[in-house]
Parts: structure tokens; C-alpha cells; sequence
């Protein structure tokens, strides 16, 4: 096979090329917690960044995604999708590093996190190195976009829910306390309810819906 060179003459391999990373923000909403994302403690510096490699040649993206979150988180069984790519050739102090970000947004009690891994409020997942704060704040933004539009988009809560559990999950998501009567007129319309009742307190059982 006749090796490809370009019109000047040049192979693929003449022309200087960003290494390729991968990075994943998982995140979920810890019982009666705020929004959170898992961390990983990175084995040579000793700080706190999101699960992430390098790909490695002839590997597919989902693949090495796959692999960071196995080896560096102790996670199995997410589905992360891709999120953003990350270009600015400064971004990343090692050099010039593309990031595909990735997003996976799963429920509390399915992450059973390796003893290098851990949650964390996004609050105090600040200062990370390599550009995951940014990747953090996007990854962030489309959950919250998702969240305005739709009741419990990604499934955090176990279903049949009460309409104060799935407003309380929207503020821990949003990071904003939400008016009651609005969040129930604007969620309704979205939501089944069921025939369950659920008792939340002194007052009348409440009713418990499905997406």
C-alpha cells in the first residue's frame, strides 16, 4: 500500500499532532446531599481530578473512558456520552492535550467507588489541574439545562416518587430553592400519577407519580 503524502509532499506523521485525552464527569445527587461528582486521586501528584487517560493508539474513545473509569475510579457498568471537546491548546499544562469530555449521570447507590475515588460537592471541586474545572462547569450547565426542561431526566430517583422528593432532587440539581406550587404546576402535566399514596408527615399521605 502506497504510503499517503499530501500535496506538499508530506506524510500524516511530518505534521506536529495533540496527544488525546479523555476526561468523565459522572455525576449524581447523594441522598439529602447536593450535587456532586466523583473524584480520583491521581497516583504520582497526590491531588484530586476527574477520571481521565490518554488514548491509547488503535483505541476508541468509549473505550479508553471505559478504562480510566474501571482503572482509576473502580466503576464498572456506566455509560458515559460525549460531551464537549476541549481544544484551547493551552488548556492543559503538560502540553498540547485535546480532551474529549465525557458525562454520565447515574444514581447514588449504583457508584461503588474504589479506594482512589470518592464524592465531592461540585462546590468544592475546584482547582483541578489539566482544565477539569472547566470541563466540571460544562458538564454542569447541560445537567442543569436538562433538569429545567423535564422531571428527573436521567432517573436519579427511584420510581414512584412524591412531588416534594422530585423537587428536592431539582434544587439539589439546580443549586436553587424552587417555589412549590410553581415546580408541581410546571411538573404535572409531565408526570403520571399513580393510585400509591405515600405519608410524608402530619398531613394527607401524598401522591406518588412515575415519569
Amino acid at each position: 500500500m502506497t504510503e499517503y503524502r499530501d500535496a506538499n509532499g508530506k506524510r500524516l506523521a511530518d505534521y506536529p499532532r495533540p496527544s488525546v485525552a479523555v476526561d468523565t464527569a459522572v455525576l449524581t445527587v447523594p441522598v439529602g446531599g447536593a450535587l456532586a461528582v466523583v473524584q480520583v486521586r491521581d497516583q504520582s501528584d497526590g491531588d484530586w481530578r476527574l477520571p481521565g487517560t490518554f488514548v491509547h493508539e488503535g483505541e476508541r474513545l468509549a473505550d479508553a473512558v471505559l478504562r480510566s473509569l474501571r482503572d482509576k475510579a473502580g466503576v464498572t457498568g456506566l455509560a458515559p456520552r460525549q460531551l464537549h471537546v476541549f481544544d484551547d491548546p493551552s488548556r492543559d499544562d503538560r502540553g498540547w492535550v485535546l480532551s474529549v469530555a465525557h458525562l454520565d449521570v447515574v444514581p447514588a447507590a449504583s457508584l461503588d467507588l474504589g479506594d482512589d475515588a470518592r464524592l465531592v460537592p461540585i462546590g468544592e471541586a475546584t482547582g483541578m489541574v489539566h482544565g477539569h474545572d472547566d470541563i466540571l462547569g460544562f458538564a454542569v450547565a447541560r445537567l442543569r439545562a436538562d433538569h429545567r426542561g423535564a422531571p428527573d431526566p436521567h432517573g436519579l430517583l427511584p420510581s414512584p416518587f412524591t412531588m416534594s422528593a422530585l423537587r428536592g432532587l431539582h434544587e439539589a440539581v439546580l443549586g436553587e430553592r424552587l417555589l412549590p406550587d410553581s415546580f408541581r404546576r410546571a411538573m404535572v402535566p409531565l408526570l403520571t400519577a399513580t393510585d400509591a399514596k405515600a405519608a410524608e408527615g402530619p398531613g394527607k399521605p401524598a401522591t406518588l407519580y412515575v415519569r
